[in-house]
C-alpha cells in the first residue's frame, strides 16, 4: 500500500489538491481514497490525503474511516463489536467498533509498532533558543516539546503563535536530523510537531493536554491518534508507562483519545511498543464535488 500512496503522490496529486484546497477544501481538513486492499488480510484499503501531502497513517481518520464504513453499510456491522481490518500506507491496522443500534459508539485501533528515534535531543531555534525535544515515529515522525519551554500556553487564544512555533520547530530539527524509519528509509523527515502541557496524573489517571501542529501550519482539532501513539514509545522510553497501561490525551480544543500500550517489541532491533487508541466520529454529511471544464483553478488555490 506504501508503493501505492507514492504513485498516487506522483501521478493523481492533483486529485489531493482539488479536494483539499480552496474552494472547496481548507487546511483542516483530510480525505480518506478508498481504494482495493494490497493486503489479503484487510477488508478495505485507503489512502490520506492531508493538505500538505500524502501520509502513510492517521489515527482520527482511521477512526473516521471505520465508522464511515460501518455506518453506510460499505462493510457489513456486527453488533455488539466489528473487527474491521484497514490496509494503510504504514501497515495492516485492525480496528474494533462497538455497535449499538446501527450507530459506531466507539472505535479502537491497534496501531503499527511506535518508537523513539532521540529523547532530549537539544534543537536551537531560531528567536527562542536551544530547548530539549524528544522524536518519535506512531505512524508518523513528531517532535515532541513542551509548551513552558516554548514560553507559551496550550489555549485556543494562541492559536497563531502555537502554529508558528510548530513551523519553525520543525524546520530547526530537519536542518539539524533526517528521522528515518528503519524498515523503510522512504519514511523520513518530520510530518508534525506536538507542544505539550505537562503530564497530570490526578485520579489515579495519567493524562496530557497537548496541541499537534500538522503541515502546512493547522492545529489538529483530534488529540492526533498517531501523535498520541508516538507519546505512548516516549513513556515506555523513559520507564514512565509499562504495558497494559493507559493514558487519557486532550487536544486544544478538549477532544478526547484514550491510549494504551498493548504489547512491546523489536524493530529492526530496537524497542517500540504497540499502542491501541480509541475515540469516536461522528457523520456530518455527505457531498458531491464537481469539476467545471471551465474552472481557471482546476486544482484550486491556497493562499
Amino acid at each position: 500500500m506504501h508503493e501505492k500512496m507514492l504513485r498516487y503522490m506522483n501521478e493523481q496529486d492533483h486529485l489531493r489538491r482539488l479536494l483539499l484546497h480552496e474552494p472547496r477544501g481548507r487546511p483542516e481538513m483530510s480525505v480518506m481514497l478508498i481504494v482495493p486492499p494490497c493486503d489479503p488480510r484487510s477488508d478495505v484499503g485507503f489512502l490520506i490525503m492531508a493538505p500538505g501531502d500524502w501520509v502513510p497513517m492517521s489515527g482520527s481518520n482511521t477512526i473516521c474511516t471505520t465508522t464511515v464504513m460501518l455506518e453506510t453499510g460499505m462493510v457489513p456491522m456486527k453488533e455488539p463489536l466489528t473487527e474491521v481490518r484497514l490496509d494503510t500506507a504504514a501497515g495492516l491496522i485492525t480496528a474494533n467498533a462497538e455497535c449499538i443500534d446501527g450507530e459506531c459508539k466507539s472505535v479502537s485501533f491497534d496501531n503499527i509498532p511506535a518508537f523513539v528515534y532521540a529523547l532530549d535531543k537539544k534543537i536551537t531555534i531560531s528567536g527562542i533558543g536551544t530547548i530539549a525535544v524528544d522524536i518519535a515515529y506512531g505512524g508518523q515522525w513528531y517532535v515532541i516539546a513542551q509548551a513552558q519551554d516554548l514560553n507559551t500556553q496550550i489555549k485556543t487564544s494562541n492559536a497563531a503563535k502555537l502554529v508558528d512555533i510548530g513551523k519553525r520547530l520543525k524546520e530547526a530539527v530537519l536542518s539539524q536530523c533526517m528521522p528515518t524509519h528503519p524498515e523503510n528509509p522512504k519514511i523520513r523527515g518530520i510530518n508534525n510537531v506536538i507542544i505539550s502541557d505537562p503530564w497530570n496524573s490526578s485520579n489515579g489517571t495519567k493524562s496530557v493536554r497537548h496541541a499537534v501542529i500538522v503541515t502546512p501550519g493547522r492545529l489538529d482539532r483530534s488529540p492526533c491518534g498517531t501523535g498520541s501513539s508516538s507519546r505512548l514509545a516516549v513513556l515506555y522510553a523513559r520507564g514512565q508507562l509499562e504495558v497494559g497501561e493507559g493514558v487519557l490525551f486532550r487536544s486544544i480544543i478538549d477532544t478526547e483519545f484514550k491510549g494504551h500500550i498493548r504489547g512491546s517489541v523489536k524493530l529492526a532491533g530496537m524497542d517500540a511498543v504497540l499502542p491501541t487508541i480509541q475515540g469516536r466520529a461522528w457523520i456530518t454529511g455527505e457531498r458531491q464535488v464537481r469539476l467545471d471544464p471551465s474552472d481557471p483553478f482546476p486544482a484550486g488555490f491556497s493562499i
